[in-house]
């Protein structure tokens, strides 16, 4: 993994339900590693995302803002390594995720002296104008394909809790698959997801998350994802 970590590369995300997901597994064998740590194939994730009072990094989303910026301390549950993360989205379609190692999902205030400098010349935020405003949990499988040149991340079992509206959800039934590369290289898992259906859709854990949980937020232009969550989680 050390060798195909694609801090700045192009994402593209899809949404399947569990059969899909199942379908598409059974198809890759063959074409792709897993990711495999102390014997455990399916990692755990703990995250919570920072936002200004007036939610400045979800409106932007929300807007169809295409250069745009989110904050997150992120936990990797199974080996208790924790990050400070500054994720930015160019107008060229591509990411680049800057990142340092903290003590603690909770400790951010108490590592001030590295997270400031590190926020000044990343982030286009001061710590003082940003607070925790969701956590969320989920599981991930990691595959790569053979040549090493892309990565996909399957995350399902999301859960969700908006720190100010104290309001909890978790969609049981919706997996996330995303593929990330460094440029257009070929990639296997494209045709197969095309074959099995499984559609490209955006989806941002964040905002997604948010407007599940704080209805006050402007839910517009996320309403068709919306509706496709609620009707693969037989909620509508």
């Amino acid at each position: 993994m050390s060798g195909i970590k694609l801090m700045n590369r192009t994402d593209t995300k899809f949404v399947a339900t569990e059969k899909q997901l199942h379908t598409f597994l059974l198809a890759v064998q063959g074409k792709y590693f897993i990711q495999n740590i102390n014997g455990k194939r399916i990692a755990s994730y703990h995250t919570t995302y920072f936002d200004t009072d007036d939610y400045q990094m979800y409106n932007m989303h929300h807007c169809g803002r295409v250069t745009r910026e989110k904050i997150r301390v992120r936990t990797y549950l199974d080996s208790n390594d924790t990050f400070f993360e500054i994720k930015n989205k160019n107008n060229h379609g591509r990411t680049k995720k800057k990142r340092i190692s903290i003590q603690g999902h909770d400790s951010v205030m108490d590592e001030l002296g590295n997270i400031v400098p590190f926020m000044a010349k990343h982030a286009w935020y001061t710590i003082e104008e940003i607070t925790p405003v969701i956590e969320n949990w989920f599981n991930r499988i990691t595959l790569v394909n053979y040549d090493k040149t892309e990565r996909l991340t399957i995350d399902f079992n999301l859960k969700f809790h908006h720190l100010k509206s104290d309001r909890h959800e978790k969609l049981d039934h919706v997996a996330i698959i995303e593929l990330k590369r460094d440029g257009n290289v070929p990639s296997p898992a494209l045709e197969i997801l095309r074959e099995v259906r499984i559609k490209r859709s955006g989806f941002s854990k964040y905002c997604i998350g948010s407007a599940l949980t704080q209805h006050t937020l402007r839910r517009n232009n996320f309403k068709e994802r919306l509706i496709m969550i609620s009707k693969i989680e037989n909620k509508l």
